[in-house]
């Protein structure tokens, strides 16, 4: 059974790691360096982005962090997508820098604009996963604005990007762990 990494610094985790185990993997939840050793890939979970760098800067777990990614895959939810995209606005912050995203911050609007929905995937997510919308929760959400070449948009939101892949990486700027749906996840497990 794979062992997937759950960051536990802020967010949900605990939803993640019951996802990821009824997707079929082992969840570790991590908050210390050294558990990323023994891992096959990581969730970086929804939360605040620019605390989120805070407290990966206070437990020495940035750098730690960006050489993970570097060899192994990692999924961002959210802040997490946030952390990983290569262009990050409104404003502009640091990044892990691993996908060639630009992406926009809040820029669904505040909390009360927070909303459950359905949203549309692609064939080749529907291929790999099962057919069908994906219920979405988006929390105060980002919006993807660019997408590099060599990512792929699965599934869209009133024509925005908002689960993309690239390579072994993959960000939503939804909460898939607040549904029962585990093809997301699922998803994720097939880049371990």
């Amino acid at each position: 059974m794979k062992k997937v990494g759950v960051l536990s610094l802020q967010g949900d985790f605990a939803a993640h790691g019951a996802a990821l185990e009824r997707a079929g993997a082992e969840s570790v939840f991590v908050r210390e360096a050294e558990q990323f050793r023994d891992l096959d890939g990581l969730v970086i979970p929804g939360g605040e982005s620019t605390t989120m760098l805070k407290l990966l800067r206070y437990d020495n777990l940035l750098e730690p962090l960006r050489e993970f990614a570097l060899r192994k895959p990692v999924f961002g939810t959210c802040a997490g997508a946030i952390l990983m995209a290569n262009q990050v606005a409104n404003p502009e912050q640091e990044s892990l820098a691993v996908m060639d995203l630009g992406i926009e911050r809040n820029a669904y609007g505040r909390q009360i604009d927070s909303r459950v929905t359905e949203i549309d995937t692609v064939p080749e997510f529907q291929q790999r996963t099962a057919p069908g919308k994906l219920e979405a929760v988006f929390i105060r959400a980002p919006i993807i604005r660019r997408v590099g070449k060599g990512a792929k948009v699965l599934a869209t939101y009133h024509g925005d990007p908002v689960l993309v892949e690239e390579g072994r990486h993959l960000v939503a700027t939804f909460h898939p762990e607040l549904t029962s749906d585990p093809r997301v996840h699922a998803l994720f497990l097939e880049k371990l």
